[in-house]
């Protein structure tokens, strides 16, 4: 229970649904529990009627007003239980949103390092499965143990009104069921951790499966993915079976302990009527009160199992929510325009492979520059942009910005005047519209500045040939464009945005010269008072770079601009000149 206690802001929260819901429960179950009453005073009246002599009618009028006091208690026990679940149950509802909004958050709050090590499929289930486990403990799990409690209490002490000997040997068994929960939780909770475990593990496989369906059908591998698949679905079907036996021991050894109590009654109720120490209509109470005890204990062990998959699903939330981004935005003064960037003795190392991936490197680019960026496969090239951006923070070194530490500059302003194109272009599920004007967010973006962007970006003559044109939906990461498309795509949103900051992430790779060049010049022209970072493995897309800086295992070997290092002769124009022979 110690990782559901993190769920208790949220009941206090909605405290006054839940104190209204217990409420509920309370006057219901009172109705309850004089329901045996009214059986017990009939019992007593027939026999005495029967024994008076008493005519058909005079008995017939009195059922008649019993049956018709028991249907009012019904109809109020009935009501007020509608009542709980529209106050608990809609609660639980309530704070499952609240959860899922709190856990997104926390998605958009950690950093570019996290999801290096995190899987897909695993956080995916954090926000869905383990948040649904919790919501079955805020909602059914916590109305029907409040039940319990209540009802328990009402019995007993109607039962204890009655002969509290007799209440003491009925309830004699129950000592017994209690030791027989405390001792099978902590095997349901170990046992639920590693079914929620398991059914991440299927879900990360299920992701990989729909996300490289195309790569697996060109290798042909799809019996290896349909095997790891049922592998780990045997492995989850096993896990659960082994909880569902657990569980499963409960419910027949609950209605074996309140069966028993029940023949306890009978028998020894039937004894203390010898003495007159209570009536034949005691009994039938008793063994009502008995019966109405059965359903909450017998729900006691699949409560349990709720609690203990939630507890199991709770502690999986909290690990992730306990987590402290490593890049935070420390800073409230805002920022107006980003005028230089500088690298001053930058280095870095990846924390899980121990590689260092810049080293020592230092360079400057001011409002207006182009600073292109080229190196072999694995230089670091990418890396320079994550620390320009701030996914990453430096190992050693300095990233100033506007001649200030970047770790002390207002992150939101700064991503605000930023445009990037990754190397990886993702698009959204969505229209080409709204992919393109996705950057911009404090404006509303005309027709015409989409139509003017989109030419700039070489891509408006491919949307105008889809029938839908600009509200053409994308599939699942834009799979209805081709690759140079989508590179194209991705350039016309970062250009909307119009940033002082422009990083393009090897976005042309997927395009011919022409529209290449074309595209650098819309870049320039658009870009000309700002600044813009080009990193490429191809020559020719930063021929226009005011500065180029070449990479080397993450060491700037060479500086210059084009015509300074091809005159040089270093690897720069050696990359230059292997190029150029075999585009000829």
């Amino acid at each position: 229970m110690k990782s559901l206690s993190y769920l208790n802001k949220y009941l206090i929260k909605y405290k006054w649904r839940l104190i209204f819901g217990i409420i509920c429960i309370i006057v219901s179950n009172y109705f309850g529990v004089k329901m045996p009453t009214v059986v017990s005073n009939a019992v007593n009246g027939f026999i005495g009627e029967i024994k008076s002599n008493e005519s058909f009618n005079t008995i017939a009028l009195m059922s008649l007003k019993l049956f018709g006091f028991y249907m009012l208690l019904s109809i109020g026990k009935g009501f007020f239980l509608f009542l709980t679940r529209q106050t608990i149950i809609v609660m639980s509802r309530h704070i499952e949103f609240d959860l899922k909004n709190e856990v997104y958050n926390q998605y958009q709050r950690l950093n570019f390092s996290f999801y290096k090590k995190s899987n897909t499929g695993d956080l995916m289930n954090r926000i869905s499965e383990d948040v649904s486990q919790v919501r079955m403990y805020l909602g059914p799990g916590l109305m029907y143990t409040i039940n319990l409690a209540v009802l328990f209490t009402l019995c007993v002490y109607a039962m204890m009104q009655i002969d509290v000997k007799l209440t003491l040997i009925v309830l004699a068994p129950l000592p017994l069921l209690s030791f027989m929960i405390y001792k099978v939780s902590s095997k349901m909770n170990k046992l639920s951790k590693y079914v929620q475990e398991e059914q991440s593990a299927m879900s990360t496989i299920a992701q990989e499966t729909f996300s490289g369906i195309r790569v697996i059908k060109a290798y042909l591998r799809e019996r290896e993915m349909a095997k790891k698949f049922d592998d780990s679905s045997d492995e989850y079907k096993d896990r659960t079976m082994r909880l569902v036996l657990v569980n499963a021991l409960f419910m027949p050894t609950i209605v074996f302990l309140i069966g028993t109590s029940t023949l306890m009654a009978i028998y020894f109720g039937g004894l203390l009527t010898y003495t007159n120490d209570i009536t034949p209509g005691d009994i039938v109470a008793f063994v009502f009160y008995v019966n109405m005890l059965t359903w909450p204990f017998a729900s006691v062990g699949w409560v349990t199992s709720i609690i203990q998959r939630a507890a199991a699903s709770q502690e999986r939330i909290n690990e992730f929510l306990d987590v402290v981004p490593a890049i935070q935005s420390c800073c409230e003064e805002p920022l107006a325009k980003i005028k230089d960037i500088a690298f001053d003795k930058v280095s870095y190392t990846h924390e899980n492979s121990g590689i260092e991936a810049i080293k020592n490197l230092s360079f400057t680019i001011k409002a207006g520059e182009t600073l292109g960026v080229v190196g072999r496969t694995g230089s670091g090239k990418s890396t320079l942009l994550n620390l320009m951006m701030r996914q990453i923070d430096p190992t050693k070194g300095e990233v100033m910005v506007n001649g200030e530490n970047l770790k002390k500059i207002n992150l939101d302003d700064y991503h605000k005047l930023s445009g990037v194109v990754p190397q990886e272009v993702f698009l959204f599920s969505d229209s080409i519209r709204n992919n393109i004007q996705f950057g911009v967010n404090d404006r509303e973006v005309t027709e015409e500045e989409i139509i003017d962007i989109s030419k700039k970006a070489y891509v408006y003559h491919n949307i105008v040939q889809f029938k839908e044109g600009f509200d053409t939906l994308l599939g699942e990461r834009g799979v209805n464009l081709s690759g140079g498309q989508k590179q194209r795509v991705s350039i016309a949103r970062a250009l909307l945005k119009k940033p002082d900051l422009l990083l393009l992430d090897d976005c042309l790779s997927a395009v011919d010269t022409e529209t290449e060049d074309f595209i650098l010049k819309s870049i320039a022209e658009q870009s000309k008072n700002n600044m813009t970072v080009i990193v490429s493995h191809r020559i020719s897309s930063l021929r226009y770079a005011d500065k180029i800086i070449v990479l080397d295992d993450g060491s700037k070997i060479e500086e210059g601009t084009h015509e300074e290092l091809i005159l040089k002769e270093g690897i720069y124009s050696e990359m230059y000149h292997k190029q150029l022979a075999e585009n000829d």
